[in-house]
């Protein structure tokens, strides 16, 4: 697969505590800085006092916060905590036919509405056309990758067109990008949100194809490395 490549100048920092949704405060060469979190998720497993963190700076005079969070050393791996990049990776992986499941398809087009939801693909060039809605994995417990780690309204939304979609003849997928390379396998978090699990059930008994796809981190590159088994 071809790598997403990280910016060379990404700056080291020690993670001290979460803000809000999407901001953290992290220590800087011995300042305290305000960064952006681009991801939205409860992160608990990532947003830990001590953690190490790699910081990507986003100069602009309108910005409250100089660094967006781009990977979060765990010690032993590397995470990427970037919730866009999930698009990106499959978007580029498969207009270079490097996923086998959609390898027939000859065009990509990011971002596109069907119904009342804007999904993250759409394949066309091979019958049925298929859409396709990537979301971004970071919690893994004991080799195993779940989704999500809060409740998503948004997420079941989702499911729920990819079904109608396939109910009116399109190929429809589901497809986890988990951002860490240490997951052996991925499963549906009904702890955290048993209705997303349901319909995530319900998907797949509709047609709806559920892939997972682990991932090679590293703070120069990530690049979407192989598919790993579904466990519904």
């Amino acid at each position: 697969m071809t790598p997403v490549k990280l910016p060379s100048d990404l700056v080291r920092g020690t993670f001290i505590r979460r803000l809000n949704r999407f901001a953290a405060l992290i220590e800087v060469d011995g300042q305290e800085e305000m960064v952006h979190l681009p991801n939205s998720g409860r992160l608990r497993e990532l947003l830990v006092p001590g953690y190490g963190m790699f910081l990507k700076p986003v100069p602009g005079d309108h910005r409250k916060c100089p660094y967006d969070l781009s990977i979060v050393d765990l010690g032993f791996t590397l995470c990427s905590a970037d919730a866009r990049l999930p698009n990106t990776l499959a978007s580029e992986a498969i207009g270079e036919r490097r996923v086998p499941e959609f390898s027939d398809y000859t065009t990509v087009r990011r971002e596109v509405t069907y119904t009342d939801s804007r999904l993250d693909l759409f394949l066309e060039g091979h019958d049925p056309a298929c859409f396709i809605e990537t979301k971004s994995v970071t919690l893994v417990e004991d080799s195993r990758a779940f989704f999500p780690d809060a409740p998503t309204l948004r997420g079941v939304k989702h499911l729920n067109t990819l079904i109608h979609a396939r109910s009116q003849g399109y190929r429809t997928a589901a497809m986890f990008v988990i951002q860490r390379g240490d997951a052996e396998d991925f499963t549906p978090y009904d702890d955290a949100d048993p209705l997303f699990g349901q319909t995530l059930r319900r998907a797949a008994d509709s047609g709806v194809e559920i892939l997972a796809y682990r991932c090679n981190v590293t703070t120069e590159e990530i690049t979407l490395a192989d598919r790993i088994p579904v466990l519904l």
